[in-house]
């Protein structure tokens, strides 16, 4: 639970403090390289953490991830630039992942599927707590201190888990020797990197059909192809192609994609829809993201007990109808609207979420033995970042294209005055570009619009993760054990 709350407390603390980034920084246009780089270097090293740990064991694993996530943490706290800082959040992704999944694969081996249900409430509660405490630390510090100790809050909360892990957490390791897919983890990496890197730059560092964009696209999806051929042929691939042949695992999976999707682009354009749209403080639009992950672990620790009766598959159906719900309220939000009907909107989809993503992966675990279940939750934890790291990308391309095209129709008279691109949104929104009440109004509204289209790209993931589920087979008898 201790090193769990290292990533929910990151995970629920920055968001709020991007506005105070962005200002200090510059950068509108990057600051979703500030999650997706994180959650893309965290989803292509989770598989090859599963690996290792059930090679030389969990302990040993999650030591290494507390202990590079702490060495990032410092690294962002002194960050002296945008780049420099998105390039310290990866070295804190590739600690991330290997705690969170760490954690949930521990609490697979030491319980079983009944006794799971009540664990995975105790897991969820970090979450809820980091709910309230990172969005209320992450204002403060942006608005009182620096956004600076959003980072360096983590040091003190990673020494103790790491004391807590030696003394309380002892482990029996049946060791045998493995071979290490680099290859594959290579492809992946570089092709994903190339993949997300044309999504976040396409449009506003250079058109999307540049020759420079064709290519990025074109060399990314040449070399994940090339990843899935390695796969094939690898004695132990990084990312097992049989997890997707078996339809509980392909389901859990897939589910997880969209899991990611939806809260990475919640937690990344809720507080600045809340702080730029609706003119909120960096404390109350940290409430609005709070009602998400308040939700989630709330639905999660009720989950297990209604999926021991009804089955893992029809839990998640139930949650995918809080989902869709959620998801519809956002799209009602507009320039008008007030923070307590997006802390609505948020809840609501945290309560969804809570009641599927604890099945789904509690089902994945259930499937397999002790000697795959490592990598069964690594895969889950893969998808759940890569659908945020490429979900972050494609809504920060959305986001951009629409501020793009309202500033270039934008009225004559305030033609001249607009940013040349949506780096300059925060400054004409905080007032720092000198910006007219007409042209002040003229960008919120703006803004608005693209999180409007934002949230409208949400609920289109909501409905295809919806198939997403009924690809899992229904009762829970008919999970055979591989």
């Amino acid at each position: 639970m201790l090193s769990t709350a290292l990533v929910a407390l990151d995970s629920t603390i920055i968001a709020t403090a991007v506005p105070s980034v962005v200002r200090d920084l510059g950068g509108f246009s990057q600051f979703p390289w500030l999650f997706s780089l994180y959650l893309l270097a965290q989803a292509v090293s989770v598989p090859i953490y599963g690996k290792l740990a059930d090679q030389f064991g969990r302990k040993p694993v999650l030591y290494f991830g507390i202990g590079l996530f702490l060495l990032g943490s410092v690294l962002c706290g002194f960050a002296w630039s945008m780049p420099a800082l998105i390039a310290a959040r990866a070295v804190q992704g590739l600690g991330a992942g290997a705690v969170q999944p760490m954690g949930i694969t521990i609490a697979g081996d030491l319980y079983s599927v009944a006794e799971r249900a009540r664990v995975q409430g105790y897991l969820a509660s970090v979450w809820g707590a980091a709910a309230v405490v990172g969005p209320t630390l992450g204002g403060v510090f942006s608005e009182y201190l620096s956004w600076r100790w959003i980072f360096f809050v983590n040091l003190p909360i990673g020494a103790v888990a790491v004391w807590m892990l030696h003394r309380h957490l002892h482990e029996t390791v049946h060791q045998r020797k493995h071979t290490i897919d680099y290859a594959g983890a290579v492809l992946l990496a570089v092709g994903c990197s190339l993949l997300i890197l044309g999504l976040l730059e396409g449009g506003v560092a250079w058109s999307w059909g540049s020759p420079v964009s064709v290519g990025i696209f074109v060399l990314g999806a040449i070399l994940v192809a090339a990843f899935f051929l390695v796969e094939k042929q690898a004695a132990e691939p990084v990312l097992p192609l049989w997890v997707f042949t078996r339809r509980v695992l392909a389901g859990s999976s897939l589910v997880a994609v969209g899991v990611g999707a939806v809260v990475i682009g919640l937690s990344s354009y809720v507080p600045t829809y809340a702080q730029g749209v609706l003119g909120s403080g960096p404390v109350v639009a940290g409430f609005a993201v709070a009602a998400l992950t308040l939700g989630w672990p709330l639905a999660a620790a009720l989950a297990g007990r209604v999926y021991l009766r009804i089955g893992f598959r029809d839990t998640a159906l139930i949650g995918m109808v809080f989902v869709l719900a959620g998801a519809v309220l956002t799209l009602g939000l507009g320039a008008g609207s007030g923070v307590w009907e997006v802390a609505g909107a948020c809840f609501t989809v945290g309560v969804g979420l809570g009641l599927v993503s604890s099945p789904t992966v509690v089902a994945a675990q259930s499937v397999v033995g002790w000697e795959r279940r490592g990598v069964v939750t690594g895969t889950n934890m893969f998808s759940r970042s890569l659908g945020s790291a490429v979900g972050v990308a494609v809504l920060g391309a959305v986001a951009n294209a629409v501020l793009a095209h309202r500033y270039t129709s934008a009225p004559d008279a305030l033609a001249g005055q607009l940013p040349v691109n949506s780096n300059g949104t925060s400054a004409v929104l905080d007032g720092s570009a000198g910006s007219t009440p007409a042209l002040h109004e003229f960008v919120r509204v703006a803004l608005s619009d693209a999180t409007h289209y934002v949230f409208l790209s949400l609920a289109v993931v909501a409905v295809l993760m919806v198939g997403a589920v009924l690809l899992m087979p229904r009762r829970t008898r008919e999970l055979t054990f591989l």
